[in-house]
């Protein structure tokens, strides 16, 4: 039997990361404190009181394991994860993807870690950095006292993020959408096509509306992954038909023919009551987004229950001062995780809040570091935010993150299921290999 520590650990902050982490802790018999400012105080882009919310979108992005987010689910899946038993129960039809009804999603997460016998909640601010054992899950919206003594710490540095809009499945005029995924994978979206006419009409629109001021904003501190919908025509008249609004693999069957342009709709709910505009995310001022995207076929008429917003967020100069398990390399029993360490996405912050906490876990139970792959996902996320690195950014996860396979594979997709077998390989070696971990589960 391995010796428990008396003293929790601090979690600080119930997003993703801090949850998984918390619950990584708590499986093994560790107790946790997490703190959050839930519900008493929540930032702009918050809504809802419950934790781990999803307040951008509610897709997780891909499921095969021939891209580099699919194979990070399923790692995660091995190594236990509460994200992806929460993500699997509360599935909503995508399509390729695995989106998630969110309401139902964020309460199932936060009843596994409240009703945890080995995790106490605490609702407050937290206004200054606690002592070790901790793990700082803060988020990118840290503000304040708090995020001025990280920046003191780390060095941080700053981008945009938004969110996009999501109206009723009742307001929308079906009659000239239709139902269908992309490459006849399911037809789980519903589509708006646009002739030339129509979307060069949308894109004058677009071009002209009104936009909501956010504090210091410019367009190249934006992580390209979230550009708003405007930024993104501003490149040129044809780059939304070739970003998100491209219709390849979207033949209208009412023609039989692809459209000039298409707008997506993502259901957002188990229900089907709600649908978010796929990749629209945008700083139009409210009114503008109404008009504006009411010029799209079929969302005349749309109903908004939540209008697209822009926020600032923060992330620390991770390199030099993480090491690969997000430990603080100066401060031992101290790590970071989530969006705020340089990794970008909801299944990402989650995986690094794993990561921490199986790292955690190994200091306060005296066995050697959780050493990852680096030939799998969650690994070479960890390598990310701790190689040297000048121009760090936040990076979401891919498959050029890890090395290279020793024997080249002809075709991408090839290459691509080659890497995620060598990955989902060495990540149950490890977890044979690491019996001193997983054994107290």
């Amino acid at each position: 039997m391995m010796p428990m520590p008396k003293e929790p650990v601090s979690v600080i902050g119930a997003g993703l990361a801090g949850c998984e982490a918390a619950w990584q802790l708590a499986r093994r018999g560790i107790h946790v404190l997490l703190v959050d400012m839930k519900p008493h105080y929540k930032t702009p882009a918050h809504q809802a009181d419950t934790f781990a919310e999803l307040v951008c979108s509610n897709s997780l992005r891909g499921e095969r394991l021939e891209n580099a987010p699919g194979l990070l689910k399923q790692e995660l899946r091995l190594l236990g994860s509460l994200l992806m038993q929460a993500a699997d129960q509360t599935r909503v039809p995508a399509g390729g993807a695995l989106a998630v009804d969110r309401e139902r999603f964020s309460t199932l997460i936060t009843q596994a870690v409240v009703h945890h016998p080995c995790i106490k909640v605490e609702s407050r601010l937290v206004d200054c950095l606690p002592g070790a054992p901790c793990i700082i899950a803060t988020g990118p919206l840290t503000e304040g006292r708090l995020a001025e003594q990280i920046a003191g710490l780390a060095g941080s540095l700053h981008f945009y993020d938004a969110a996009a809009p999501i109206v009723t499945e009742q307001s929308i005029d079906h009659s000239k959408v239709y139902r269908a995924s992309r490459y006849g994978r399911g037809d789980d979206y519903l589509n708006c096509p646009m002739n030339e006419a129509e979307y060069n009409a949308f894109i004058d629109a677009l071009l002209s509306a009104q936009c909501a001021d956010v504090h210091g904003f410019e367009e190249r501190g934006v992580f390209d992954g979230c550009l708003p919908i405007e930024s993104i025509a501003r490149r040129g008249r044809m780059a939304a038909a070739f970003g998100p609004m491209k219709p390849v693999g979207l033949p209208d069957p009412r023609t039989g023919k692809e459209p000039f342009a298409v707008v997506q709709l993502r259901q957002d709910d188990a229900a089907g009551s709600l649908y978010n505009l796929v990749g629209f995310q945008t700083r139009l001022k409210f009114g503008e987004q109404q008009r504006v995207f009411g010029l799209i076929p079929g969302l005349q008429d749309a109903e908004f229950m939540r209008y697209g917003v822009m926020h600032r967020n923060t992330f620390i100069n991770s390199p030099g001062f993480l090491d690969s398990n997000y430990q603080v390399i100066s401060r031992p029993q101290c790590f970071f995780a989530g969006q705020m360490t340089g990794v970008e996405g909801y299944v990402e912050s989650a995986a690094s809040g794993l990561n921490a906490g199986l790292a955690m876990a190994a200091v306060l139970l005296g066995v050697d570091a959780p050493a990852l792959p680096p030939t799998t996902a969650i690994g070479a996320l960890g390598r990310y935010v701790s190689a040297p690195n000048r121009h760090f950014q936040p990076m979401n996860i891919n498959f050029g993150l890890l090395p290279p396979l020793e024997k080249r594979a002809s075709g991408k997709q090839r290459r691509y299921a080659a890497l995620a077998e060598r990955a989902l390989k060495d990540l149950e070696h490890f977890i044979l290999d690491r019996r001193d971990l997983f054994e107290k589960e």
